[in-house]
């Protein structure tokens, strides 16, 4: 691999042998509140630099708030996140003009009120589901389409829930279809889902704003049951976990030591590369997130 996708967090970068994958799907996992948006935002933000594009955000969350990814991004980068909203008709003669098309964030279910296991709708519910989940991913596959074609290189998932049976959640049967179907396929094949039958009439452009989907790295944020990272380094893989594909896993969890309470990481999984496997202690500053590792 000829280069690395740095996480604008420089002992983060060095503990991963220089940064992240491209190419691959990480999973960050850790129980809500323990720091894994603001990772994802610096993630996101230092495409800026590295890239010369930002990083886009594809919020899962069905119910309940988002993620205040707005929040954090114009805390943390001085950033103002630009939201795809579902009053952004996808206009495909408009797809090749950036500033018509570059959208920062997508909240793809918003106000769904859906709760994220199949085990909790009958079949009924479930084809109503299956039908509103086939109208959105048409918009989805625009908002990715229209942000890769425009040189973004780096996609930050949040919202993820945690179940108690990982084959029955829906979100993870939306991940792996994000991942297969949109993040690991080739340009011209994406664009010919989106396009359709004007994929020809659209032909020169799709070749001129060709990318590599090789190049493209996958940051996908899970809650967690566990709190501690103790619970979370024993936590087993099950069958259908995201976490089994994931080329790289980041556990944050809280740490205890004596009376007092603390955050730690640790790199759990980093395949086809070194990696140091430290639990390394970290606040979250008004920076973002700040590593303490020994000296």
């Amino acid at each position: 691999m000829s280069h690395r996708l740095t996480t604008g967090i420089p002992p983060l970068d060095e503990m991963l042998g220089g940064g992240l994958l491209p190419g691959t799907l990480t999973v960050v996992l850790g129980a809500t509140g323990i720091g894994k948006t603001q990772l994802g935002i610096q993630f996101a933000q230092q495409g800026l630099q590295q890239e010369g594009q930002r990083g886009i955000i594809f919020d899962l969350t069905a119910r309940g708030d988002s993620q205040n990814h707005v929040e954090y991004a114009k805390r943390l980068g001085e950033w103002s996140v630009q939201e795809s909203t579902d009053d952004d008709t996808l206009d495909l003669k408009s797809i090749w003009d950036a500033g018509a098309t570059r959208r920062d964030s997508m909240h793809l279910f918003k106000d769904a009120g859906r709760r994220v296991t199949s085990a909790d709708m009958d079949s009924d519910d479930w084809r109503r589901w299956s039908s509103e989940r086939a109208r959105k991913l048409d918009r989805a596959i625009g908002f990715f389409y229209g942000n890769f074609a425009h040189g973004v290189r780096r996609v930050v998932i949040d919202g993820v829930e945690p179940v108690d049976r990982a084959a029955e959640s829906i979100q993870f049967e939306l991940i792996e279809y994000i991942q297969n179907q949109v993040l690991r396929k080739e340009h011209d094949w994406l664009a010919r889902d989106l396009f359709r039958v004007h994929f020809r009439e659209n032909a020169e452009q799709i070749a001129a704003h060709a990318y590599d989907h090789h190049d493209i790295g996958g940051l996908l944020l899970a809650t967690s049951h566990e709190v501690m990272l103790d619970d979370l380094i024993a936590r087993p893989i099950q069958s259908g976990d995201v976490l089994s594909n994931a080329n790289t896993i980041i556990l944050m969890g809280k740490t205890r030591d004596g009376n007092k309470m603390g955050r730690a990481l640790c790199i759990a999984k980093h395949r086809g590369s070194a990696c140091d496997e430290s639990i390394v202690p970290y606040t979250i500053s008004e920076a973002g997130l700040v590593l303490q590792p020994e000296s």
